[in-house]
């Protein structure tokens, strides 16, 4: 099968960064659904493992967590899918990846593709829906007030992959009052299309701004990018015993200022459950479920930007490029090889 793969960390710009590969065509056992992939999309996530991890020595890495496709072909343990079940799922970190044209995936975290999208706009959405769904109802326990704080999230980078899925969760099923941050007119445009009630600047400090919306301490912050440069706003502009919540990776993350406020920390990582077959793995299906079903009763969008067409080697390194660049908003597609 033709895959798109690579064999050591390299920059986007060298020539072997990503390279069309043949590779055999996986077997389904267990739990797997053997999947053939009509369309993916590209991640952070995908850049940061292409920079920093290496196969075994002659092996070939497959890069890639979201997916939409066919079942083609299932494990004996299966039980919630058959041949021919249109599917999208967003895989798992320690497997091979999605940018092949056929993919092995537990059925544990797949979901039936939206009805009313296509298979470029439903590879959009699984791995930023399970993100931000995970962080919005398991990690910050939105459901559950802040004693005295007002009904409101501050979405950090609210155009990107994550927030743009955010921004719609927490219109659709929430009584939030939802403030995103956005710096450039078309990312600013992006975000109030997608729902958000309140844009600010994050290239300016985030807390004045806040303030200046008149709402009151916000209950919660979900930081989605550069939470070096914006935890101590949050935490200034935090109600008392509010939720902090981050999905990136900063260099140093002290958590002691939190205490004067007692505001608490919370980490959302989406292959957690997968990667350690956690014992509600299958809740990735359930929501993925959910999701679908909020697409198709038009209460939420996909959040596809860039259609960079099929998936090949030249177009996956265009769509890492664009996301290294930090300019990205929304999510990139790509379909068929």
């Amino acid at each position: 099968m033709r895959a798109v793969a690579y064999q050591s960390p390299q920059p986007i710009s060298s020539d072997s960064a990503l390279v069309d590969v043949d590779l055999p065509v996986p077997v389904a056992t267990g739990q797997d659904l053997l999947v053939d992939v009509r369309a993916v999309s590209v991640n952070p996530v995908d850049t940061k493992i292409r920079k920093s991890v290496a196969p075994a020595e002659g092996e070939w890495k497959v890069l890639g967590w979201d997916a939409a496709g066919v079942v083609v072909a299932t494990g004996p343990e299966v039980t919630a899918f058959k041949p021919g079940d249109a599917v999208y799922y967003a895989g798992a970190i320690h497997r091979p990846g999605t940018n092949a044209e056929y993919h092995l995936v537990d059925e544990r975290i797949v979901g039936r593709k939206p009805k009313s999208l296509d298979f470029k706009a439903a590879a959009a959405l699984p791995l930023t829906a399970i993100t931000a769904w995970e962080m919005l109802f398991d990690r910050l326990d939105v459901a559950k007030p802040v004693p005295g704080a007002a009904r409101a999230i501050v979405i950090i980078g609210g155009a990107g992959g994550v927030g743009s899925i955010a921004i719609q969760l927490a219109r659709a099923l929430t009584d939030l009052t939802v403030i995103a941050t956005a710096s450039r007119p078309e990312t600013q445009a992006w975000v109030r299309e997608l729902g958000a009630h309140h844009v600010i600047d994050h290239r300016s400090p985030i807390a004045p701004q806040v303030a200046e919306l008149g709402l009151g301490a916000p209950s919660y912050v979900f930081s989605t990018t550069n939470t070096d440069d914006h935890m101590a706003d949050s935490i200034d502009l935090l109600a008392p015993q509010g939720r902090f919540g981050l999905i990136d990776d900063p260099k140093e993350l002290n958590a002691l200022p939190l205490k004067r406020k007692s505001l608490s920390l919370h980490w959302e990582l989406m292959f957690t459950r997968s990667l350690f077959e956690t014992a509600d793995m299958a809740r990735q299906h359930e929501l993925l479920t959910r999701v679908a079903e909020l697409v198709d009763a038009g209460q939420i969008r996909t959040t596809l930007a860039e259609d960079y067409g099929t998936i090949s080697a030249d177009t996956l390194k265009r769509a890492h490029a664009l996301i290294e660049s930090g300019k990205a908003k929304g999510k990139i597609v790509l379909g068929g090889f």
